[in-house]
């Protein structure tokens, strides 16, 4: 199935007789064509090493990047726990990558504020509201983050929230009020009830 998404992904074909070599030769070539130069893995820590088709989708992977000349960014939720480096396999991709742990945005700093800041300038940039002012939302920035915590899923998903509603109403733009109506999830009011004190912490990184 990763083949296959591969493939899917990069819009080939994929017919009912292609075999696993076919699917993953054709991918490989696809993106050694288009000059490829990096490959995100989400979602890495719902792979079972334990299993065989977790310990398949490794060496699958595997194969993608000693075929592919490409940076390959494994991202996942607590890997170490979830057994990711564990066994021959496990030992095999921990050779292979570096780890990077990444944290919420914070906003004690003018800088960590002005990073938060273009985060919510760049969300709000891709909305289609007619009647949306510009730079409405960077203006209640530190609101946003007392909500979200600092998540980018969280934030995400209360902008988008908050726009579906304003199509509903007919206003066409997004207001406090919106924004005050959308329910978050658990990760992120957990977060929000300890922001403040989490407030010395770096930026968000990338893994």
């Amino acid at each position: 199935m990763v083949a296959v998404e591969f493939a899917r992904f990069l819009g080939l074909p994929v017919t009912a007789r292609a075999n696993l070599t076919d699917i993953t030769n054709s991918a490989c070539a696809v993106l050694c064509d288009v000059g490829t130069d990096l490959v995100i893995v989400d979602e890495i820590h719902n792979i079972s090493l334990a299993t065989r088709a977790g310990a398949e989708v490794s060496d699958q992977l595997k194969y993608f990047s000693e075929r592919i000349p490409a940076t390959f960014v494994y991202a996942g939720i607590d890997v170490e726990s979830a057994g990711l480096f564990s066994g021959i396999r496990g030992r095999q991709i921990a050779s292979r990558f570096i780890t990077l742990a990444t944290h919420p945005f914070a906003f004690g700093t003018k800088t960590q504020r002005e990073h938060w800041r273009a985060v919510v300038i760049t969300m709000e940039q891709a909305l289609r509201l007619h009647r949306h002012t510009p730079g409405a939302l960077a203006r209640h920035g530190e609101y946003l983050y007392q909500r979200t915590g600092g998540m980018l899923g969280s934030l995400s998903h209360l902008i988008r929230g908050a726009a579906i509603d304003a199509i509903l109403d007919g206003t066409e733009k997004i207001t406090k009020a919106h924004l005050d109506g959308i329910r978050l999830d658990r990760a992120a009011q957990n977060l929000s009830e300890t922001a403040p004190g989490k407030r010395s912490r770096g930026r968000k990184g990338v893994a």
